[in-house]
């Protein structure tokens, strides 16, 4: 028995099951993880272009940052990972995502339960009066007319959570919720590195979940899972899918 069959053997038939995924999940549709060499962070540091302080100091600088950051996810589509996790959904054998990454992808592949533990791109707001602004309008500043700010004068940022802010107060409820509810948590795409997201499957398995996961490269919560297949997740989740969907279609003849 390969491990995606033993994944599938143990997952939950009641669609008691939540994936949380991270940046490892959009490598194949173009973005880079931002801590990978080529991704964001090889080019920026964090600390001068994603705080709420760089915002203050140097909004130039940050806006340098944030253009690159559109261009990388405008030019990005959802891949069959994505398309898998949006497809168990649908057919009921999957109750939500919880994702780290802010380039919206999971929704654009169709996923509608989504928990965007970062924030997202996909929509903006004014730092100083709160006036919301939608991000088609993001792709049109260039550097000429960087940094984007409101009529106020303010300086436009995108819903995202920049290093040093509090993760919103929903997600946060909403994953530990998914969570501690669940039957079985997938990892996929990411390495459990960053707090407090990565305290969710510890959550899952307190709660009696199984935890597995499908990476590359394992995470650190690997110990916690009772599978842990090696792979790309856009190659073996919708083998998964496949498999989930094959054997309940068959059961049901």
């Amino acid at each position: 028995m390969d491990v995606i069959e033993q994944i599938a053997r143990l997952w939950p038939r009641n669609g008691k099951a939540v994936a949380l995924t991270g940046a490892g999940i959009s490598v194949a549709s173009g973005i880079p993880d931002f801590r990978s060499p080529g991704g964001l962070w090889s080019r920026y540091d964090p600390m001068r272009v994603a705080t709420a302080d760089a915002l203050d100091d140097n909004p130039a600088a940050v806006w340098d940052f944030l253009m690159d950051a559109v261009r990388v996810m405008d030019a990005a589509s959802p891949n069959p990972a994505h398309l898998a996790l949006a497809r168990l959904e649908r057919e009921g054998l999957l109750e939500a995502v919880v994702t780290q990454n802010i380039d919206g992808l999971h929704q654009r592949a169709g996923s509608l339960s989504v928990v965007e533990f970062h924030g997202s791109m996909a929509s903006y707001h004014c730092n100083t009066c709160k006036e919301p602004f939608p991000a088609a309008q993001a792709s049109g500043i260039t550097p000429a007319t960087a940094p984007w700010r409101c009529d106020c004068g303010g300086v436009v940022r995108p819903d995202i959570v920049f290093f040093g802010e509090a993760i919103p107060l929903d997600a946060l409820n909403k994953s530990g919720q998914l969570a501690s509810g669940a039957e079985l948590l997938l990892i996929a795409g990411t390495s459990c590195e960053v707090a407090p997201a990565n305290a969710l499957p510890a959550v899952c398995n307190r709660t009696g979940g199984k935890v597995v996961e499908i990476n590359v490269q394992s995470s650190r919560m690997a110990h916690l899972c009772d599978a842990v297949a090696s792979g790309k997740a856009e190659e073996l989740l919708p083998r998964l899918a496949d498999m989930l969907l094959g054997t309940r279609n068959h059961t049901a003849r």
